[in-house]
């Protein structure tokens, strides 16, 4: 098609996900099997990479963003820009989750912390008793020093009995079919309780100078 030599691609073909020393695509096909293609950076130099019609143009490319030209009888036509994002990941994904305490009252905060270590973007998904109702706020802070870090930190307000049973994360990685799942278990009470169980009687007599031990076990 002379009047579109390059194939559109859609909006998640331009933005490209790779991780460090990996090669990338960039995804600029041509209608014309025979054209000749050049890749420019933003700064419009001429970049070498080797180019397959049927994939686009393949290397070890830099961050930042690429655009690819052809001509048509004389006419200059380019595609569509596509932006390489570097990520720092590994091939697992190790996973911590901690939760401040296991055991609440009702009315108390609950708040549950997954960490997810050397993986710069990740998808991670909670399941909890309140996430039906949506009960629960996220936040996630993404560390780099001293080491790369993604804390995801889930908190519940106002806690209820209903609020008891497994808090789960689970994290994928980026681009490659690997997760990792970890979980804990939170309990809520009605209430707060202790439960005592002396050892001794309700009287007990001592005489002078006598050593005695009163013993109470504490739940």
């Amino acid at each position: 098609d002379p009047d579109m030599p390059f194939v559109p691609s859609i909006p998640e073909d331009q933005f490209i996900l790779v991780e460090e020393g990996d090669p990338a695509v960039i995804p600029c096909r041509t209608s014309d099997p025979d054209a000749q293609v050049t890749l420019v950076n933003n700064l419009d130099k001429s970049v070498h990479a080797l180019y397959d019609t049927k994939q686009g143009f393949i290397g070890n490319f830099p961050a930042g963003s690429y655009t690819c030209k052809t001509m048509v009888k004389g006419v200059e036509f380019k595609s569509d820009e596509f932006l390489i994002y570097i990520i720092r990941a590994t091939s697992q994904l190790p996973v911590e989750i901690e939760a401040l305490k296991t055991v609440y009252k009702t009315g108390e905060t609950i708040v549950v912390t997954c960490v997810v270590f050397d993986n710069e973007v990740v998808n991670l998904q909670w399941n909890y008793p309140g996430k039906v109702k949506e009960k629960g706020l996220i936040k996630l802070d993404d560390i780099k020093v001293p080491s790369q870090k993604l804390v995801y930190t889930l908190t519940i307000p106002e806690a209820s009995v209903k609020d008891t049973g497994d808090y789960e994360c689970t994290a994928r990685h980026a681009t490659k079919e690997v997760k990792e799942n970890k979980k804990v278990a939170i309990t809520v009470h009605d209430k707060g309780f202790v439960h005592l169980e002396p050892q001794f009687s309700p009287l007990e007599a001592v005489n002078l100078h006598e050593v005695k031990n009163f013993v109470v076990d504490v739940q």
